[in-house]
Parts: C-alpha cells; structure tokens; sequence
C-alpha cells in the first residue's frame, strides 16, 4: 500500500468521523449517519480524481473505503452522546482531517507529474470539497467561508509546502508531512488566537 493510499484512507476516517457529527447534530437516523459520513469522507478525493482523470475514481477501485466511512458512522452514532461540546470536537477533527486530505491531494498530483500550479489546486479541492460538501447539503454556514478564519488558506499553504519541499529534494514522505504540519499549525493558530488574514470591507462610493 503507497504512502497516499494511507493518506487518503486516514482523510477519509477522519472526514467521516466530521460528516457523522454533523449527523449528529442534525439528529437522524444511522442511514443519515453513514450519508454525511460518506459524502464527507470522498467528495473532495472524487473532485480530485475526476479533475485528474484518474481511472478509476479512488473509491470506485478500493471499495473498501466506503466500509471504513460507514464504520465511522456507525462508531459516532453510537457514542456521539458522549461528548459535551460536538462542534468542538467537529472543529478539531475537521482540522486533522484537513492536514491529511490537503497532503494526499497534492501529493497524488506530484506522482502523477503535474505542473506546480495544478498540484496546489488538486491540495486544495481534496482538502475543502468534502467539508463542502457537508455543510451546504446540511444547511450550515460552510467552515471554508466562515470570516475571520484561515481555512482555504490553510490549504493553500500546506500545497505550495509539499511543492517547495519537492523543489529542494525532499522525498514523498518529508513533503507530505511537511504539507500536513504547516496545515494543522495554521489551522490551529486560527482556532486558538484568531489568526486571520485582513477582510474586504466595502466602502461607499466617491461622488
């Protein structure tokens, strides 16, 4: 099993175990459980694979990804009572899964010899689809649009990680944890001090 393999098996736990809380709140049942877990869990590496022309489409060829997203569904269905705060633990959950979806994603478009620019998009779609996805079809504001947040940029700078440390020779191993780190730091920093990037404020026209 290749290293992305891993990864996207990890992205696809982790994301599910977010898709299932979502559920959670939401109150359904163990079906509507296991949808928000698999939707969550592979609408950002099926974005991915679809752009890439990838054959097949990651889930379609190992099945067995969605048994593990159901798996965390039913896992969360059963024990989401347990936890006092669920956004919170949404939140950081989100956050892993983030780090390790943006590293896959990109680090997929790297084998696959694309150019530098198309392998920080591919990081990006892997790593914001499927939370997307989640949210819209829940009927909650979106993580990715949430201001006065790093998200979207999370992604973004955890991409042209994994291409600079390419550029100066790492391995796919070190490039992909390099991604991973400077992902879940600026995700984190965001969460715990507020870091952010300035925000467009309109300003009325001048006469």
């Amino acid at each position: 099993m290749s290293l992305f393999t891993l990864l996207d098996y990890a992205s696809v736990l982790v994301f599910a175990l977010t898709g299932a809380l979502v559920a959670s709140r939401a109150q359904l049942d163990i079906v509507g459980f296991c949808f928000f877990a698999c939707l969550t869990a592979v609408g950002g590496g099926t974005v991915r694979d679809v752009l890439l022309d990838r054959d097949p489409v990651f889930w379609i060829g190992q099945p067995g990804y969605l048994g593990v997203a159901c798996g965390a569904g039913v896992l969360v269905f059963l024990t989401a009572h347990r936890f006092e705060s669920r956004y919170r633990v949404l939140l950081w959950l989100d956050a892993c899964a983030l780090a390790v979806a943006v590293a896959a994603g990109s680090g997929v478009a790297q084998t696959m010899a694309q150019a530098a620019p198309v392998v920080v998009v591919m990081g990006m779609v892997t790593g914001c689809m499927g939370g997307l996805m989640r949210d819209v079809v829940s009927n909650e504001v979106p993580l990715v649009l949430k201001q006065g947040e790093l998200y979207v940029t999370c992604a973004f700078a955890g991409s042209v990680a994994t291409v600079i440390a390419h550029a100066w020779g790492a391995d796919a191993s070190v490039a992909a944890m390099a991604c991973a780190a400077v992902v879940f730091v600026l995700r984190a920093g965001s969460m715990i001090f507020g870091w952010s990037l300035p925000v467009y404020k309109s300003r009325p026209p001048r006469i």
